[in-house]
C-alpha cells in the first residue's frame, strides 16, 4: 500500500521489467506502480486506484473459467497492494473475445464477487491484443 508520507521510491530493473514508483507528496499526488516502458499496472489518484487491463499471463491456453480465475486473482493482488479490495470496486469493464463465453465467465465471477458489494460491470465483446486471451478486465476501486 502506498503511504502518503512516503518519499519517492523507484526500483529499476535493467531487464525491462516493470518497476515500482512511489510519488507521495500529498494525499492527492499521482502514484504509479509496476511502471514499464508501455504501461503501469495501476495508478492511484485522489483516493481511487485505476488498474490497467488484466489478462491471463500464466496460462493463456486455459479455458474461459481458468483465464477468468487467473485474471481475478491478479485483480485481488493488485488491489491489496494498492490498499483496496474487491468490496471497494467502483466500476469494472470486462472484455470477452467471444460474448458467447459470458455464461461460463459469470460462473467464476459470481463465485468471486463479494455478495452485498457487487460492482457495476459492463461486459462487451472485443478483439483482444493476443488471440489466446479470452478475457481482459479493467477495474477502478476506492482505497480503504
Amino acid at each position: 500500500m502506498f503511504d502518503s508520507a512516503a518519499a519517492h521510491e523507484a526500483a529499476h530493473n535493467d531487464s525491462g521489467q516493470r518497476t515500482l514508483h512511489r510519488h507521495s507528496m500529498s494525499t492527492t499526488a499521482l502514484q504509479r506502480a509496476h511502471v514499464g516502458a508501455r504501461l503501469s499496472e495501476y495508478a492511484i489518484y485522489n483516493g481511487v486506484v485505476y488498474l490497467a487491463g488484466q489478462v491471463p499471463e500464466v496460462d493463456p491456453d486455459a479455458d474461459i473459467k481458468g483465464q477468468t480465475r487467473e485474471v481475478l486473482g491478479h485483480i485481488d493482488r493488485l488491489l491489496a497492494e494498492a490498499g483496496s479490495d474487491k468490496t471497494r470496486i467502483l466500476s469494472c469493464q470486462i472484455f470477452l473475445a467471444d460474448i458467447g463465453l459470458i455464461g461460463a465467465m459469470n460462473e467464476v465471477w459470481d463465485a468471486w464477487v463479494a455478495q452485498g458489494n457487487t460492482p457495476p460491470p459492463a461486459t462487451v465483446e472485443a478483439r483482444l491484443a493476443n488471440p489466446k486471451y479470452l478475457i481482459e478486465v479493467v477495474v477502478t476501486a476506492a482505497l480503504r
